[in-house]
């Protein structure tokens, strides 16, 4: 592969001196509360909404990992990026619920509706989660990005980029995090769509490309009988993860919480939802793109997580080269500086301060700076286990991963907007049910070669991990339902305006009025873009 050269090296600096000021900016205005270090004072636009959701989402993972799904025969995994359809439902139907109880946390939402031990389970849950996936996961691409592109050791790569993108989100806050990702949105945009099409250029076009790798290659929708992507399970499947990720999950959900309305918020959720489908185009089809230039004998590399990498130095101009290398590292950093701040909001609001309730705001600051450093530790020392599981296919060891963790959540919090009569022990019963059978199948699959085939364990770890989440999703639906019906009654006083059945004639009419003909029309376009692209790629 070709090395970056002295002007690649100099649009990387420039670019970096621009972030750095925007962040530099950010710092000096000064984090006053809790309010503005964690959600920015709620003060933010639609626009910085939408692209803070965008870049929060599209991390290296993507990056590398999507890209390597299309390069490692893994086309299903596509569905994932489809989920602008439920970007718009965290606009649409949990927003008004989030804003109207004034949360600044998922888990203090639980607690609102159910009750603190609620609350309790899924902080600590999610910061176990947030190590298991999101961090951990992040730093990993990272350092295939860095050692690709700078021919420098994995680790080095990966701990560089953690210290250098700690710095300003410990420093900055939310502030930091939502204005810099904006940018890192727009850089990553214009590369990545400028590599696609000159990496169909390079294979002949589209017609060529689909040839060279065959009709069926880009066939998002295999038989029921497939091994790997039986199509109906990938899209039950892929719908309870993306339920849990875009409209439950503290790591998406903080960035609509920072918009200064309802209003602002919907808009950033849909203007999210327009980005989320660009992926498909800016790192899937690159991937295939690096696939069929291999097979040219016009490109080499050892794993398909490499693909988008190798592609990217082989086939770009010096200059534009060090554009799209600034834009996956920005990539890799707006990633982790999104789950470094929800992290340190976890931990401070939902953990520290339920616990010591007077201490001052700025005791509060520092333990959310001190907690960032605590789960970087915590995600390197997990690195090593990725790299055992992942197999040079990172997207879908993370939506395997993900499967396991979605359906619990998704169930509380689907049933407790949805259903009024869940009460607390069933929410409570669903949360501890559901993970002590993630931690059962994520076990048995790690110890696979160690089972006797044919036994329980070892069918239940070799189950599709597909038909595992419907499974799971399933019974936790089930426990929510059955332990509340055989328990008491949530009171009515508790429920109000938390749930749809409670929802005061003065919210309604405030909800009805945040919105216009606009913001419906472009709704539709999106669910449009998604189902005609569902239909391009069914064989």
């Amino acid at each position: 592969m070709q090395s970056l050269e002295t002007l690649d090296w100099i649009v990387i600096g420039l670019y970096f001196l621009v972030l750095l000021g925007i962040a530099w900016w950010v710092i000096l205005q000064k984090n006053r509360d809790t309010e503005d270090y964690f959600l920015a004072g709620r003060d933010v636009g639609w626009f910085v909404v939408g692209a803070s959701i965008f870049a929060s989402n599209i991390g290296s993972e993507h990056v590398v990992g999507l890209a390597g799904s299309g390069a490692g025969d893994k086309f299903p995994l596509l569905i994932y990026e489809l989920h602008a359809w439920i970007v718009l439902m965290l606009g649409w139907v949990f927003l008004p619920f989030y804003a109207r109880s004034g949360v600044f946390t998922m888990p203090e939402f639980l607690e609102k509706r159910y009750d603190s031990k609620s609350r309790w389970f899924l902080s600590i849950f999610s910061l176990a989660a947030y190590v298991l996936t999101k961090v951990s996961v992040t730093i990993y691409a990272g350092g295939i990005v860095i050692s690709t592109l700078l021919g420098i050791p994995f680790m080095v790569g990966a701990i560089a980029t953690v210290v250098l993108t700690g710095i300003y989100t410990v420093l900055g806050g939310m502030r930091a995090v939502v204005y810099t990702e904006a940018l890192q949105a727009m850089v990553l945009i214009a590369g990545a769509g400028t590599l696609t099409m000159m990496g169909l250029d390079a294979v002949g076009g589209w017609n060529e490309l689909k040839a060279i790798v065959g009709p069926e290659y880009m066939n998002m929708w295999r038989p029921q009988t497939d091994p790997d992507f039986p199509w109906i399970s990938l899209l039950i499947s892929s719908t309870i993860v993306g339920i849990w990720y875009w409209c439950t999950d503290q790591y998406i959900v903080q960035r609509v919480l920072t918009a200064r309305n309802i209003q602002e918020g919907r808009r950033g959720s849909i203007f999210g939802g327009f980005l989320k489908l660009l992926p498909v185009f800016l790192f899937l089809i690159p991937g295939v793109v690096a696939l069929a230039l291999k097979q040219q004998g016009k490109l080499e590399w050892d794993t398909p997580d490499q693909a988008f990498p190798a592609l990217m130095t082989n086939l770009l101009p010096a200059g534009l080269r060090g554009l799209v290398a600034a834009g996956l590292m920005a990539a890799l950093m707006s990633s982790l500086a999104s789950v470094f701040n929800s992290c340190s909001t976890l931990f401070t609001l939902d953990i520290y301060k339920k616990l010591k309730p007077n201490a001052p705001e700025q005791q509060l600051l520092n333990v959310g700076r001190i907690a960032t450093l605590v789960v970087v530790i915590l995600g390197l020392i997990w690195v090593p286990v990725i790299q055992m599981i992942a197999d040079g296919v990172l997207y879908e060891y993370l939506q395997s991963v993900q499967s396991y963790i979605a359906p619990p959540i998704t169930a509380v919090f689907l049933l407790g907007i949805f259903f009024s009569r869940i009460n607390a022990k069933g929410s409570l019963a669903t949360l501890y049910v559901g993970f002590i059978i993630a931690v059962i199948r994520l076990a048995t699959e790690l110890n696979l070669g160690s089972l006797t085939p044919g036994s329980f364990f070892h069918s239940f770890g070799a189950m599709n991990f597909l038909n595992f989440s419907i499974i799971l999703f399933a019974i936790c639906i089930a426990t929510a339902v059955l332990v509340s019906l055989a328990t008491e009654r949530p009171s009515m006083a508790q429920l109000e305006g938390l749930t749809f059945a409670t929802v005061s004639d003065e919210d309604k009419a405030a909800n009805k009025a945040s919105y216009n003909q606009w913001d419906v029309i472009a709704s539709l376009i999106v669910l449009a873009i998604v189902i005609g692209v569902m239909f391009s790629f069914s064989g």
